[in-house]
């Protein structure tokens, strides 16, 4: 809104100034019939007040012409000047060029993730985003938080409501892979999962949900999984009463960390062409790493808890492969992921 007034002033003073000088250039052409460049001459000199001598002697009407000039522009001049001036050493021309620059990276983006809500559970978002190397950008509303973003180079944002449909697509949601809103209000993300799922089918949705009667509404409207972060929260401390060493096993395994086990995920169209391998037996010794595979998801979406070996790897099927951090490295180098 401020960076709105700004650019209203600037215009303003510039539409004034650009008056000034059509009147003065008309003036000195109607009363003393003065050439274009002589007249716009002129002009400057007079506008300006900086006192070179006319090009012409002046004629009455001239003379009064030419004291009507530096009157009524002499305020005008010295405004537009001003607001220029603090326009420029208030920052908001290095801001106005740094979302230039923003938004010409968001006009090529493709593939990405759009994080709505850049409070807790939106900056977490990012923060695991980044370990992955996932490209994305945020859609906040708050002024405070994308200044934040914009003096510290975090992320690519579009600033604006994200429950509007022109900041989504401001945000390229047709060319989007996944969006993930945190908004906190839970008929916002509904109406955020609504208009993302009109506009992009095939987007992968993930709402967060304050209410546990949000979770069937966000799941029709087209949200593909709603994380309640209280609940699990919640859930998450009183399983480290009742079983402590088996929650601080499960968050040791973690997704995308440098010093702890990894579980990562793993395609079918992920993996090494050329090589006929057809079931995980065949791809366990034709890649040995020391990682493990722990879990299955079948082409109709069913999910098998430690597969056999004869397991056979089908179009549209996942692996979940467990391992450390070196190890998970190597596999990936292998399959060029």
């Amino acid at each position: 809104m401020l960076r709105f007034k700004f650019l209203s002033r600037i215009y303003f003073a510039l539409f004034l100034l650009i008056v000034i000088f059509f009147v003065g250039i008309s003036g000195f052409v109607f009363f003393e019939s003065y050439t274009l460049s002589e007249a716009f001459y002129m002009t400057v000199i007079t506008v300006s007040t900086v006192g070179f001598n006319e090009v012409h002697v002046l004629s009455d009407n001239g003379r009064l012409f030419t004291a009507f000039l530096i009157i009524t522009s002499f305020g005008i001049f010295a405004y537009a000047i001003s607001v220029i001036t603090t326009y420029v050493l208030s920052g908001e021309f290095r801001n106005y060029y740094k979302d230039y620059r923003v938004n010409k990276s968001i006009e090529n983006i493709n593939n990405h993730v759009i994080v709505c809500g850049y409070g807790r559970n939106g900056r977490q978002s990012t923060e695991s985003l980044k370990l992955h190397n996932e490209q994305f950008l945020v859609i906040e509303k708050d002024s405070k938080r994308t200044e934040k973003m914009r003096n510290e180079k975090t992320c690519l944002f579009v600033e604006g409501d994200a429950t509007l449909d022109n900041v989504l697509d401001n945000a390229k949601i047709k060319n989007a892979k996944a969006l993930i809103t945190t908004l906190p209000n839970d008929a916002d993300n509904l109406f955020v999962v609504f208009s993302a799922r009109q506009k992009n089918p095939n987007l992968t949705i993930i709402s967060r949900a304050s209410e546990s009667s949000s979770y069937n509404k966000l799941k029709i409207a087209g949200a593909n999984n709603v994380i309640m972060p209280d609940k699990v929260g919640g859930e998450h401390m009183a399983s480290l009463v009742i079983t402590p060493d088996v929650v601080e096993f499960l968050d040791m395994i973690s997704v995308g960390s440098s010093h702890h086990i990894n579980l990562e995920e793993i395609a079918f169209n992920k993996l090494p062409k050329g090589e006929n391998i057809r079931t995980i037996r065949e791809l366990s010794a034709t890649h040995q790493t020391g990682c493990m595979i722990v879990g299955f998801k079948t082409a109709d979406g069913e999910f098998v808890i430690n597969p056999s070996a004869d397991t056979e790897l089908v179009p549209n099927s996942k692996l979940f492969v467990l391992g450390k951090a070196e190890q998970i490295n190597e596999l990936n180098k292998i399959l060029n992921i």
